[in-house]
C-alpha cells in the first residue's frame, strides 16, 4: 500500500517491486510448486492451528552483545543492561495503558551471572497488576550462548511505570484480568510487593532509631582505613534528545546508567581495581528531567564490609540558569565487590567516613546490608527454601509478613486443586507437590466477608469452635495488622504432651475489587517464647483463610493448610473418607460465624 500510494506522489517504482506488492495483496498467479520426492502434502487447515494465547501486555527482547556495549573485560556493561530492562518494561505498561508511561521506582536487582560479548541477552517483561494510576511491571533477563546453546538466569526485576496523560496528569487504570497460574500468582501477590515498598523508609528509620547511635569501625587486618572523601565522584552530563524518550523526558534507564557508570568510579577509587556490581537497592524516581537540562551525579562508598561494599548515588537537575536550585531526580545504593582470577570475591580497605553525614551514612549502610540481608533470606528464597520458625524481630518484621501473605497467596492461585470429599455445604480439595499435600475446605456462611474476616483473625476466639486449640495468647502486637500469638494445641495420637506454636498472624484487606481478606499463619521464633520441656514445639509453614464476598449478605469461606509432616497421617486419613474431623471442625467454624453475626445484630438492635 506504501509503495502504491509512492506511485501517486509520482515517485518512480521499479515494475518488478510494484508487480510484487500487487501480487502480494491480491494472490500470487504463479503456479504452484512441484513437491520434491519424499515430501509430505500439508494437512488443510495446518497453518491455521491456534498458537498458545499470549499475555497482551508481553514484550520480549533480545539483544546481541557487540564490543561498544562493554567494560574492559569483554562483559556487558550493568548500564547498558538497565537501559535495556527499562525499555523493555516501559513498553509492556504502555501496551496496557494505551497512553504514554514513566517509570517511577526500580526494585531490589540481584545479578547473578555476568553475560560476554558475542552473548545474547533475552528479557521478556509484562505487566503483573495494574492499580489506580500505576502498575507493576515484572521483568526476567536471561543470556543465551549462541554457540553451545545454554541460556541461564541474570536477574529478575519489578518496575512501578505511572501512566500520564496530557500535561502530566494522571490516567485511571483499566484491571488487569490474569490468566495463567503464574499470572494469577503475580497478581496477588504484587500488592504485598506494594505495600512492602511504601513501608521500606519506615523500616530503615525504625531500625536505626533502635540501633546505637555511636559510630563503631571494623577493624580488619592488612590495611589501613581509607578517608571515604577520597571516594567522592561528581560529573556533570547534558541531556541531549538521544537520551530522551518519545515523551521528550529523560529516558529512566539513561539515569540509571549514567548513575552505574559514577558509582563504579567511586568503588574503583576505594580497590584500585574493577569491581563488579552484584546488586542495586530500590531506584526511585522523584521528578522529571527534560532535554536541556543538565544532571549532576554524584557517588561516595558509604561503607566497606569485608568482601562488599555500598556505594550511594545521586543525580540532580538544573536548567541552564544555574541560580535556579538544584532538583533531587534519583537516588539509589549499589553493592560492589572485587573478584580475583578465581572468580571469589577479594578483602577490601576499610572506609573511614568523616564526621556528620559521613557517620550517618557509614550507619545507614550497615542497617541496609541487614534489611538486604533479611530480604535475600525471607522474600528472595523459593518457599520450599525458607526455613519454618524464621526469627522475627523488628528489622524483618515487614518481610516476614510480605512472606506469609503471598505464601498464602501463592497456594490460592494453584489450579490444580482436586475435589475430595464434599459433606452437605463443605467442600474439600486436596492439591498433590512434590513436596507438599496441601487441603482446602470451603464453603458459603450467610455474613459480610468484613465480618467472618474480624472474627476469623482473632486466634484467641478460635478455641471456641476449633477442639484441637487449647488455648491462644497474644505475644505482640505487631501493627494493626500483624500479630504473634503463642498457641497451645490438644495431645497428638502417639504424643504423651500436648503440642504448642508461635505463630505469625498476618491480616489484608482487599486491595481492590475481586480481592479477597486475607488472614494467612506461618511459624516464627522469638526469644521469649523457647520450647519448654512440657509441650512439643510445633511449626506450621503456610495456612490460613481466605474470604470472598459473593453477596451483601453471603461470603465464601476457606481454610488453606500445606500439611507438615507430623499432621499429615490426620490429613490422609480426613481425605480418605476414614474420618470427618476437618468437616465438622469447620461445620463449627460456620455455627461460630452465625452465632456472632446474631449477637453482633442483636446488640445493634438494643
Amino acid at each position: 500500500r506504501c509503495l502504491l500510494k509512492m506511485v501517486k506522489g509520482n515517485i518512480i517504482v521499479p515494475e518488478e517491486i510494484l508487480s510484487f506488492c500487487c501480487n502480494g495483496l491480491q494472490g500470487s498467479t504463479s503456479p504452484p510448486r512441484a513437491r520434491e520426492p519424499g515430501e509430505r502434502e500439508e494437512a488443510p487447515g495446518a497453518m491455521a492451528s491456534p498458537s498458545p494465547a499470549r499475555n497482551p501486555t508481553e514484550v520480549q527482547m533480545s539483544q546481541l552483545v557487540l564490543p561498544c556495549h562493554t567494560n574492559h573485560r569483554g562483559e556487558l556493561s550493568t548500564g547498558q543492561l538497565l537501559k535495556w530492562i527499562d525499555t523493555a518494561a516501559c513498553l509492556s505498561a504502555e501496551r496496557h495503558a494505551g497512553c504514554p508511561c514513566v517509570t517511577a521506582s526500580m526494585d531490589d536487582i540481584y545479578f547473578e551471572h555476568t553475560i560476554s560479548v558475542g552473548q545474547v541477552v533475552n528479557i521478556k517483561a509484562k505487566v503483573n497488576r495494574a492499580f489506580n494510576s500505576s502498575m507493576e511491571v515484572g521483568i526476567q533477563v536471561s543470556y543465551e550462548d549462541l554457540c553451545s546453546g545454554k541460556h541461564c538466569s541474570i536477574c529478575k526485576a519489578y518496575a512501578t511505570f505511572v501512566a500520564q496523560g496530557p500535561l502530566g496528569s494522571k490516567v485511571r487504570l483499566k484491571p488487569l484480568a490474569p490468566q495463567t497460574e503464574e499470572e494469577k500468582i503475580e497478581y496477588s501477590i504484587a500488592a504485598e510487593r506494594r505495600r512492602m515498598r511504601l513501608v521500606h523508609k519506615d523500616t530503615l528509620k525504625d531500625l536505626l532509631t533502635r540501633s546505637p547511635q555511636e559510630t563503631e569501625l571494623e577493624t580488619r587486618d592488612g590495611s589501613g582505613a581509607v578517608p571515604a572523601e577520597k571516594t567522592r565522584v561528581e560529573s556533570v552530563e547534558l541531556v541531549l534528545p538521544p537520551h530522551a524518550n518519545h515523551q521528550g523526558n529523560t529516558f529512566g534507564g539513561q539515569i540509571m546508567a549514567w548513575m552505574e557508570n559514577v558509582a563504579t568510579i567511586a568503588a574503583s577509587r576505594l580497590c584500585h581495581a574493577h569491581p563488579t556490581l552484584r546488586a542495586i537497592e530500590m531506584f526511585h524516581f522523584r521528578g522529571p528531567s527534560q532535554v536541556g537540562d543538565r544532571l549532576v551525579l554524584k557517588a561516595i562508598v558509604n561503607n566497606a564490609f569485608k568482601n562488599s561494599m555500598e556505594v550511594g548515588v545521586s543525580a540532580e537537575a538544573y536548567g541552564q540558569e544555574m541560580s535556579v536550585s538544584r532538583r533531587h531526580i534519583n537516588s539509589a545504593f549499589m553493592t560492589f565487590v572485587v573478584l580475583d582470577q578465581e572468580g571469589h570475591p577479594r578483602t577490601l580497605p576499610m572506609v573511614a567516613p568523616e564526621p556528620g553525614d559521613g557517620e550517618r551514612r557509614y550507619r545507614e549502610a550497615s542497617a541496609r546490608k541487614k534489611i538486604r540481608l533479611d530480604r535475600k533470606y525471607v522474600v528472595s528464597c523459593k518457599q520450599t527454601e525458607v526455613p519454618l520458625s524464621v526469627p522475627w524481630d523488628q528489622s524483618n518484621k515487614v518481610y516476614l509478613s510480605y512472606n506469609n501473605v503471598s505464601a498464602l497467596k501463592m497456594l490460592v492461585a494453584k489450579a490444580n486443586w482436586a475435589l475430595a470429599r464434599e459433606k452437605e455445604k463443605v467442600r474439600m480439595y486436596t492439591l498433590e507437590e512434590d513436596k507438599f499435600l496441601s487441603f482446602r475446605i470451603e464453603m458459603s456462611v450467610c455474613i459480610t466477608a468484613s465480618r467472618a474476616f474480624s472474627l476469623l483473625s482473632n486466634l484467641r476466639r478460635r478455641h471456641e469452635w476449633d477442639s484441637h486449640y487449647v488455648s491462644a495468647e497474644l505475644v505482640q502486637k505487631v501493627d494493626d495488622d500483624d500479630m504473634i500469638y503463642h498457641v497451645v494445641s490438644q495431645k497428638l495420637r502417639h504424643e504423651n504432651k500436648p503440642q504448642d506454636f508461635v505463630i505469625l498472624a498476618s491480616r489484608r484487606k482487599p486491595c481492590s475489587k475481586g480481592d479477597p481478606y486475607v488472614v494467612a499463619f506461618r511459624s516464627v521464633t522469638l526469644p521469649t517464647h523457647p520450647a519448654r520441656a512440657e509441650f512439643t514445639r510445633g511449626e506450621t509453614l503456610c495456612s490460613g483463610f481466605c474470604i470472598w464476598p459473593e453477596s451483601e449478605e453471603m461470603s465464601k469461606v476457606a481454610y488453606y493448610n500445606q500439611a507438615m509432616p507430623g499432621y499429615l497421617n490426620y490429613v490422609t486419613t480426613n481425605v480418605a473418607g476414614l474420618s470427618s474431623d476437618i468437616c465438622s471442625t469447620f461445620e463449627a467454624c460456620e455455627k461460630f460465624l452465625l452465632k456472632n453475626k446474631e449477637d453482633l445484630i442483636s446488640r445493634l438492635q438494643d
